[in-house]
C-alpha cells in the first residue's frame, strides 16, 4: 500500500456502486432516466429549495444561471478574481464582462463596499463565491444587490451543506450553482446543478439544457416536440445522478467526516507561527472542501511545498495568479499587479492541504509535521523581512450587516 497521501479521495461505498449498475443495466433512458428526478428531488429537499435543475457541470450550471437571467452582450457581472477560473469565464461564455472587484481579508469572499464601488449602469448581476467552504459576506452582498436593483447567483461550488446565519448556502441569493466534480463535498464525477425558487426560471434552465425544447419528453415521445429557444445540450446522465443519489444518502456523514479531519489538522497546525487555517466566521458552518493555510509573509510557501512534496503529500495553491492576472486576462482586458491588492495579497500566502472524510488520525499526523517542518525551514527571521511583513489581519475587515 502506498504511503503517498493525495490531496482528495472520493468516499464511496456499495450503494454508489449498486445504483451505478442499476443505471447501466436498465438498458434504456441512460441520457434521461430516473435517477434523474430522483437526484433533482433529493437536492431540493436537502436544500429546502422549490428547482433544482442538473446539467453537466458547475461550470454549465453558471452559464445556464447567467442564460436564464438573460444577461449577455453588453452586460457586466461582478465576480471575485480569487476564486477557479470558470466563475469569470462563465460571464464571458455568455458574451457579457466580468468585473472584478476585491475580496476582505476574514471570509475571502467578495467585499461588499469592493461590490459597491463597481456597480455601474451595465451591472446585470453579482455573483459571489463562498470560498473552501464557508460562507462569503453574503447578506450584505445580498443588500448590495437588491439596492442595485440586479439578481444575486451564488456560486456555491465549494460549499454544499454550508450554513450562514442557520440558512443554507445555495437559498440565500436569487439563484445558486453548485458542483459535483469529484472533489467536492457531494461528487458524482462531473455534473452541477441550478437551484432556485422562481417556476419562470426553472422553465427557463430546463429548455437551455435541452436545445431549447417545450417539452422534457423527447426520449419518450413520438414527436420531435417543439423547440422554443435558443439552447444546447448539456444534460446529466442517468449515470451520474445514480451516483448523485447514492451520494446524497450519506452526505451529511461526508460532512462530518471533513469537519473531523479539519479540526485534527487545525489543532495540531494552532501552535505553528505564522500559519493560520481557514475559518468561517461567527456563527457560520464551514464544510471544508478545501482545507487551507496562510502564511504569514515572512514564511517561505514554495518550501512547504517542497517539504510536504518530499514525503509524498499533496498540496495546491488556490488560487495563484489570481483570475486577473492570468494570461489570458492580462491579454485580453489588460489588467495589471495592484488592481486587487487584498487578492493579490492572499493568494500569494494560501496553501490547501489534503483533505477528504476518511483520512485517517496518522495521515493527518504526518501533514501537520510536514507542514511543521516546511515552516521551519522555509521562514526567514531577518530583521528586513520582519520590517516589511504584513499582516492579513491589518487590513480592515467589513462587519456583516
Amino acid at each position: 500500500m502506498s504511503d503517498a497521501i493525495p490531496l482528495f479521495e472520493i468516499a464511496w461505498d456499495e450503494r454508489d456502486v449498486q445504483n451505478a449498475v442499476d443505471s447501466i443495466t436498465r438498458g434504456s433512458f441512460w441520457a434521461n432516466g430516473p435517477y434523474i428526478e430522483e437526484f433533482e428531488a433529493g437536492l431540493e429537499s436537502y436544500l429546502g429549495v422549490e428547482h433544482a435543475v442538473t446539467v453537466n457541470s458547475g461550470t454549465t450550471a453558471l452559464v445556464a444561471a447567467l442564460e436564464a437571467h438573460g444577461i449577455g452582450e453588453g452586460d457586466e457581472v461582478i465576480v471575485p478574481a480569487f476564486t477557479f477560473i470558470a466563475t469569470a469565464n462563465a460571464v464571458r461564455l455568455v458574451g457579457a464582462r466580468p468585473v472584478f472587484a476585491d475580496i476582505e481579508a476574514e471570509t475571502y469572499g467578495l467585499d461588499p463596499a469592493a461590490v459597491v464601488e463597481n456597480v455601474t449602469e451595465e451591472t446585470a448581476a453579482i455573483m459571489p463565491i463562498h470560498p473552501y467552504g464557508a460562507p462569503c459576506r453574503i447578506d450584505s452582498l445580498a443588500d448590495v444587490a437588491s439596492d442595485a436593483n440586479v439578481p444575486l447567483i451564488e456560486d456555491a461550488a465549494e460549499a454544499f451543506g454550508s450554513e450562514h446565519r442557520g440558512r443554507t448556502l445555495g437559498t440565500i441569493g436569487d439563484t445558486a450553482t453548485l458542483s459535483f466534480c469529484q472533489n467536492k463535498v457531494l461528487p458524482t464525477g462531473e455534473g452541477g446543478a441550478v437551484v432556485t425558487d422562481d417556476d419562470d426560471l426553472a422553465r427557463r434552465l430546463e429548455r437551455f439544457r435541452s436545445h431549447g425544447r417545450a417539452s422534457d419528453d423527447y426520449f419518450s415521445s413520438s414527436g420531435s416536440g417543439d423547440y422554443v429557444e435558443l439552447g444546447t445540450n448539456v444534460r446529466m446522465s442517468d449515470l451520474v445522478a445514480s451516483v448523485g443519489c447514492a451520494q446524497l444518502e450519506k452526505v451529511d456523514e461526508l460532512i462530518a467526516g471533513r469537519r473531523r479531519v479539519a479540526k485534527r489538522l487545525a489543532a495540531g497546525l494552532a501552535d505553528v507561527t505564522g500559519v493560520k487555517p481557514h475559518a468561517a466566521a461567527g456563527s457560520d458552518q464551514h464544510v471544508y472542501q478545501l482545507f487551507t493555510v496562510t502564511f504569514a509573509a515572512n514564511v517561505d510557501r514554495d518550501a512547504v511545498i517542497d517539504t510536504l512534496a518530499e514525503r509524498s503529500i499533496a498540496s495546491k495553491v488556490y488560487w495563484d495568479p489570481p483570475v486577473h492576472l492570468t494570461h489570458a486576462y492580462r491579454e485580453r482586458y489588460g489588467y495589471e499587479r495592484g488592481l486587487l491588492p487584498v487578492t493579490e495579497e492572499v493568494s500569494e500566502r494560501v496553501l490547501s492541504l489534503p483533505i477528504h472524510p476518511e483520512l485517517r488520525n496518522d495521515e493527518i499526523d504526518r501533514i501537520v509535521a510536514a507542514v511543521r517542518d516546511g515552516v521551519e525551514r522555509g521562514s526567514s527571521t531577518s530583521a528586513s523581512a520582519r520590517a516589511t511583513s504584513q499582516s492579513l489581519d491589518d487590513h480592515d475587515v467589513p462587519a456583516e450587516r
